[in-house]
């Protein structure tokens, strides 16, 4: 059974930011879930680590660039493997894009994104599908064949 954007519950991890203020905003006014919002992965580990049910999705706007943030991500992943992950960024390098999905992010939206392009992208990776903005999908599509091949 697929997922509607009012039974979805989600986290955000983001530094400060105006943008994800507003966006955060608009998927309340949507009936999606807004479990915590945490400013480091460190507090979002323990924010989640002190829920009972997990949310589906967690939204991670952090410099992707900073390996410190890299290995708290996979630290995030081995001990939360279930969770969907769906980066934010303005980096739409090819490192940067790749090391988030070798470590297992299911989505990847670029700064400019609107609410929309946010509930699209969590109701996909929550029905089993991935989301990338058309600025990195292409770098994504390569990943995945390049994957499939190996």
């Amino acid at each position: 059974m697929a997922n509607t954007i009012e039974q979805i519950s989600i986290a955000f991890i983001n530094d400060k930011s105006p943008i994800i203020n507003i966006i955060c905003n608009n998927l309340v006014a949507s009936e999606i879930d807004i479990l915590f919002r945490s400013e480091s992965i460190e507090s979002g580990l323990s924010q989640l680590s002190a829920l009972e049910k997990l949310p589906q999705v967690c939204i991670i706007d952090l410099d992707f660039s900073d390996s410190k943030v890299l290995a708290q991500l996979h630290e995030l992943r081995a001990k939360c493997p279930a969770l969907k992950l769906i980066a934010h960024s303005g980096d739409d390098s090819e490192e940067v894009v790749i090391s988030l999905l070798k470590i297992g992010f299911n989505g990847y939206l670029l700064i400019g994104s609107d609410a929309d392009d946010f509930k699209n992208a969590i109701e996909g990776t929550c029905n089993g599908k991935k989301y990338f903005s058309v600025g990195i999908s292409e770098i994504a599509r390569e990943y995945f064949s390049n994957k499939e091949t190996v």
